[in-house]
């Protein structure tokens, strides 16, 4: 169990980790008592089983838009179903984790709270090792061009530049 002390930091990871995952799932979900906290992806319930579908739609618009904005080929289709699953996912378990957390909101304690953002973001964490192989897969087939706009894609989030996008190498 960490200490108190050692949630805080873990709780602001949760923000800025949130930031760089947008491209690769949701921002949604609210908690009742706070300001917006921010929902990556998901894995055990299927996409449907959301009401009104609202988060789970957002990330099949984030993949088709990624998608788009990548240039896959129908080549590159297999290599980018399976970054397209890992979103899903992604989406699925981090989704089941804001519900918990929805359904828990009036009996948790301080801790319990911190504790439940600690899952998340544990999550998000585990969403990524999952994510970024099959990503580092079809990123292998592309072409100089695709790895540079995929570079361009990614680094422009939020105002963000990776050094190679800003520098055009």
């Amino acid at each position: 169990m960490r200490k108190p002390a050692q949630l805080i930091p873990a709780a602001l990871a949760v923000v800025a980790l949130f930031s760089v995952m947008a491209l690769a799932s949701p921002v949604c979900a609210q908690d009742n008592n706070d300001a917006t906290m921010t929902q990556p992806p998901a894995a055990a319930a299927p996409m449907k089983a959301h009401k009104g579908g609202a988060p789970m739609q957002h990330v099949e618009d984030r993949i088709k838009t990624l998608h788009e904005k990548l240039k896959i080929t129908s080549a590159q289709e297999p290599q980018w179903d399976a970054v397209a699953q890992a979103m899903r996912d992604n989406a699925n378990a981090i989704h089941a984790l804001i519900e918990e957390r929805h359904q828990n909101a009036k009996t948790m304690t301080a801790v319990d709270d911190l504790e439940s953002y600690e899952k998340i973001t544990d999550q998000h964490a585990d969403g990524l090792k999952k994510l970024i192989p099959v990503f580092q897969t079809l990123y292998d087939t592309m072409s100089p061009e695709q790895k540079a706009n995929a570079d361009k894609v990614f680094g422009q989030f939020e105002g963000h530049r990776h050094p190679k996008a800003a520098s055009g190498k």
